[in-house]
């Protein structure tokens, strides 16, 4: 009876003992933190939102966003730095965040985030007025540039926008433009049918309705690819300007995270951002299914804006803040 009893008590301590061995081994094993650096209802949060609409569900874990707002994206990446590197805690990273990174205004290094998968895509499109520009094609409008001066709508000095113009010009051998700030892309777009400025600064989203009514026409597109509803807009690199720039948003976690947990966070929020629900955000959005992109893509991305962030900071020689 004695050896029964000890042989029932030693199964039941093995089975334990395997239990917590199978629950520690699981994963995820408790609530993911997604750090946003932005307030709620804007651009990065709703993207962040959408993800972890379908995300939870593959995961079969609750998800929850953590807001850690200031110096443009840096008190988020700090807060993320001093995280456990398991897997629990994403972060949203942006291409404020970039900016912020190359200028060295946060602790985190490139190499410290492992890069999970991009949420959104929108590239910077160089655009004119249809009826009162003179340039009709992406070559007229860098040859112009190399001539004379022309005044580029941008939103806020020192943002995207900005340095996309900056960039762009440097790379490209051309006079660099006037900058001209509006508070915002509709603003800019409005501005540029109105004929105050040359050329706007825009994401597609943000002129559709211009682009589709005739009076804005896209020339260059500073992305990997031509996009599907403007396929007459070439893109930088066709042009011989090899400059990709977007207003980007993807998923990053810790570098040190193991492996496999990077892994299945990545196939996860890949399944979860190509569902029809987030498909259709994007397509609402003036994006399409090009957006969700993996690892390796992304994580060069990132290496990339942050390249061009750098040598735009040195070269510069102003102080660059994110928008």
């Amino acid at each position: 009876m004695k050896l029964m009893k000890f042989g029932v008590a030693l199964v039941a301590g093995v089975s334990a003992v395997a239990v917590t061995a199978i629950a520690q081994d699981k994963f995820p094993s408790k609530t993911i933190e997604v750090i946003t650096h932005a307030g709620a209802g804007g651009g990065t949060d709703v993207n962040s939102r959408m993800m972890m609409l379908r995300a939870r569900r593959v995961l079969k874990t609750d998800m929850v966003v953590v807001n850690k707002r200031g110096g443009n994206g840096a008190a988020a990446m700090n807060y993320v730095k001093g995280r456990p590197a398991d897997g629990h805690t994403i972060m949203t990273f942006t291409i404020g965040h970039a900016i912020t990174m190359a200028k060295g205004k946060t602790n985190l290094k490139v190499d410290e985030m492992a890069p999970i998968a991009r949420g959104t895509n929108d590239p910077q499109i160089l655009m004119v007025n249809c009826k009162k520009t003179k340039y009709k094609t992406g070559e007229e409008l860098i040859a112009g540039m190399k001539k004379e001066n022309l005044k580029f709508g941008t939103t806020n000095v020192g943002g995207i926008d900005h340095i996309t113009a900056y960039i762009f010009a440097k790379k490209g051998g051309m006079m660099q433009p006037t900058v001209v700030p509006f508070k915002g892309g509709g603003e800019v777009a409005t501005q540029l049918v109105a004929g105050a400025v040359d050329v706007g600064t825009l994401n597609l989203s943000e002129a559709a309705a211009q682009v589709e009514a005739g009076d804005i026409c896209p020339l260059i597109v500073l992305g990997t690819d031509r996009m599907k509803p403007i396929p007459n807009a070439k893109t930088g690199k066709d042009l011989g300007v090899d400059v990709v720039l977007s207003t980007v948003r993807g998923f990053v976690t810790h570098a040190k995270a193991d492996g496999k947990k990077v892994e299945a966070l990545e196939k996860s929020l890949m399944k979860a951002m190509k569902h029809k629900v987030c498909q259709a955000y994007l397509e609402a959005s003036g994006l399409d299914s090009t957006s969700p992109a993996d690892s390796k893509a992304w994580g060069d991305q990132i290496k990339s804006m942050i390249q061009e962030f750098v040598t735009c900071h040195q070269g510069n020689g102003s102080e660059v803040s994110s928008s």
